[in-house]
């Protein structure tokens, strides 16, 4: 029985031991694979949470958070009344976070699916953009998006791929004054203009926003990280209403002249403000890239042209101030020829031979050969010297970026030839800011203001008011009531009768030059132009009108500036109110025996200047009680001297006037017939 119990006993130790001798390498495999596993845990748990620990902290910042530039609104800018003539709407464009994409392809494709309009370029392109590191890259901006595009876009809840809402530019009158306001980029940079010249007045400064999403890519909350700052207004010298009328009526003579463009500006010449300024071509810079660099060129600054006997204005100024020459001398103008070594012979436009002038004359005929003997009696210095106090051969304001400077021989480089040439406006290049310049200085009694267009800038309420910049005494109050009576001639028989206006005198000149092309002069190119400013003993207005390379019927610039001078500054005048300075229409009355009017005198109509102030209305023939009816609507205290009839006034009608101002009446029983004859005019 004993031996039985060993030998079992036996049998179990031997199974154990197997057993142990067999299980012990798998468990130690099996150890050993734990441990395997516990190491490459921690390994990987070192890796992500040390080696790369700051790459998912700044990834889940970007699931978590995104960052999206607030652009700054562009101030608006505003005409001389507070019209807009530039402001900022909201427009959506498409972005995107590569880094969030997977598939660039796919997800390019689906954007153009939703755009509907992609070119292969674009495709190719948007897919290089999706691909790249970057957290923000555009994929379409507001100008090139419509509506139903961004919708589409929306719909698709593309990952990685959004819209923001950012400020774009908008011109709400087109084409008008384009040259004047510029245009601005895709990234709220100004390109042109006053855009460019007052960007960073303009733009602002740029803000910052924050979005917070969930793990489903949910946005929970957006916070402002940087508050953008709007930029200044801009208020403008511009008149909205006198720069439509010089648009229009450049754009008609351009067309009726088959001209290849042009140039009108509209300043008043008391202060250096431009009030209009007009080329065409022009162009519309809500789309100025589907313009020519041609279209957007502001022809009135940047473009430079021999001036040709417009500049007869300066060498005839020169001449008077320096008693060279009095106005009433005779200068021999025969044969109609004049000639100096090397060149061709200069001739008097259209074969003329006007013999004998007064300096006068030489000027109201736009003789070449006259001017000439002027200019070389005047010399070199001297001319020179007028030439630059006139503003020729410099910028003259800072309101034009690119504005061109023109070119001006040096006095010491000026031959006898050089010198007659510039004497009649030639061998000088002007551009038309720097002629109308010149003009209003002769308009004002002799004082060159700095031409500007920007009146005022407006930040956070405080309001800048940009004051009138005279520059220098151009010439004497006495020298330009002389040149004034001479221009007059000009329009009333001279070469620009065109220019004459029904009601009003206008002092002008004409001009004609042959263009300059490839060191030579065009024989059937040219620029035409007229420069006048009316009334022309009062003004108001200075008005130059180019037109560049007329082909019609007429080149001269009588034929062809002339006439749309004539039909721009009949326009504005009236607009204006401007009270007629010649021939005045006066009150029809009628007499019975109460000595009352059996019809009503005409109605003066309240209006205000283009400074826009109240002008003094004609209240002379006027029954007294008509009289202080008319004056109450301007808000006027009335002094009356006598009974009846106005038959004197102050101020005088057209006088700029303000509310509460005293005016005094002189009234008498019988109707003074000549009570509406216009006051005689001071002289300059």
């Amino acid at each position: 029985m004993i031996d039985v119990l060993d030998t079992t006993e036996r049998s179990d130790a031997s199974f154990e031991t197997s057993w142990r001798r067999s299980i012990k390498p798998r468990i130690v495999l099996v150890l050993a694979g734990v441990l395997c596993w516990g190491v490459a845990v921690e390994a990987r748990l070192v890796w992500l949470q040390v080696v790369q620990h700051e790459y998912y902290v700044a990834r889940a910042i970007r699931q978590q958070h995104s960052t999206v530039p607030l652009a700054a609104l562009r101030g608006d800018i505003l005409d001389r009344r507070g019209q807009v003539l530039a402001t900022s709407a909201d427009a959506t464009s498409v972005f995107a976070d590569p880094s969030e994409i997977e598939d660039p392809a796919a997800t390019a494709a689906a954007l153009c699916d939703a755009f509907a309009n992609c070119t292969a370029k674009e495709r190719a392109d948007l897919v290089t953009k999706l691909s790249g590191k970057g957290e923000f890259t555009w994929v379409r901006r507001w100008r090139a998006l419509t509506l139903e595009q961004v919708a589409r876009v929306q719909k698709l809840n593309l990952v990685g791929v959004g819209t923001y809402v950012e400020p774009g530019r908008y011109y709400p009158n087109m084409t008008l004054a384009a040259h004047v306001l510029g245009f601005v980029g895709i990234d709220n940079d100004g390109l042109g203009g006053i855009e460019a010249a007052y960007d960073n007045q303009i733009r602002g400064q740029a803000g910052q926003i924050l979005i917070e999403r969930d793990g489903a890519r949910n946005r929970m909350e957006t916070v402002v990280e940087r508050e953008q700052t709007p930029g200044a207004t801009i208020e403008l010298t511009i008149d909205r209403d006198l720069q439509y009328i010089a648009e229009r009526e450049l754009e008609i003579g351009v067309k009726e002249n088959k001209a290849a463009g042009g140039t009108a500006i509209i300043m008043k010449p008391q202060t250096g403000e431009i009030l209009a300024l007009a080329n065409f071509p022009t162009f519309n810079p809500n789309s100025y890239a589907a313009f020519t660099p041609d279209d957007r060129k502001n022809r009135a600054v940047q473009d430079v042209y021999e001036p040709g006997s417009t500049f007869k204005i300066v060498t005839a100024s020169a001449a008077i101030q320096e008693n060279v020459f009095k106005v009433t001398d005779l200068i021999d103008c025969n044969p109609g020829v004049i000639t100096f070594p090397g060149r061709k012979p200069i001739r008097e436009a259209m074969g003329h031979n006007y013999g004998v002038l007064p300096l006068e004359d030489v000027i109201v005929k736009s003789s070449n050969v006259g001017a000439i003997k002027i200019g070389l009696r005047v010399g070199a210095d001297r001319l020179g010297e007028y030439v630059h106090r006139f503003g020729f051969g410099q910028a003259l304001g800072d309101d034009f970026k690119g504005e061109s400077a023109g070119v001006v021989w040096p006095a010491a480089s000026m031959s006898d030839s050089t010198l007659a040439s510039m004497s009649m406006g030639y061998n000088v290049s002007v551009t038309p800011l720097q002629m109308v310049t010149a003009a209003s200085a002769v308009a004002n009694g002799g004082t060159l203001y700095e031409p500007y267009v920007v009146a005022a800038i407006d930040r956070d309420g405080h309001r800048q008011v940009i004051e009138p910049k005279p520059l220098r005494q151009a010439i004497t109050p006495e020298t330009a009531a002389t040149l004034t009576t001479i221009m007059e001639g000009v329009v009333q028989r001279g070469t620009a009768t065109r220019a004459q206006l029904d009601g009003y005198q206008v002092a002008g000149k004409t001009g004609t030059a042959n263009k300059l092309e490839n060191g030579h002069y065009a024989e059937s190119e040219y620029n035409a132009s007229f420069v006048g400013f009316v009334p022309s003993r009062q003004p108001e207005f200075t008005i130059l009108v180019l037109i560049d390379t007329p082909r019609g019927d007429h080149h001269y610039g009588g034929d062809t500036a002339a006439p749309v001078f004539n039909r721009i500054a009949s326009a504005i005048l009236e607009r204006a109110a401007v009270p007629r300075t010649l021939r005045p229409t006066p009150p029809l009355l009628i007499m019975t025996d109460d000595i009352v009017p059996a019809a009503p005198p005409p109605v003066v109509v309240k209006t205000s200047d283009v400074s826009g102030r109240l002008v003094m209305p004609d209240v002379r023939g006027l029954a007294a009680r008509d009289a202080l009816r008319k004056l109450a609507e301007y808000g006027m205290s009335v002094h009356l001297s006598g009974t009846g009839f106005v038959t004197s006034q102050t101020p005088d009608a057209g006088q700029p006037i303000e509310g509460g101002e005293v005016s005094v009446l002189t009234l008498r029983r019988t109707p003074d017939t000549s009570a509406n004859r216009t006051p005689k005019a001071s002289g300059r």
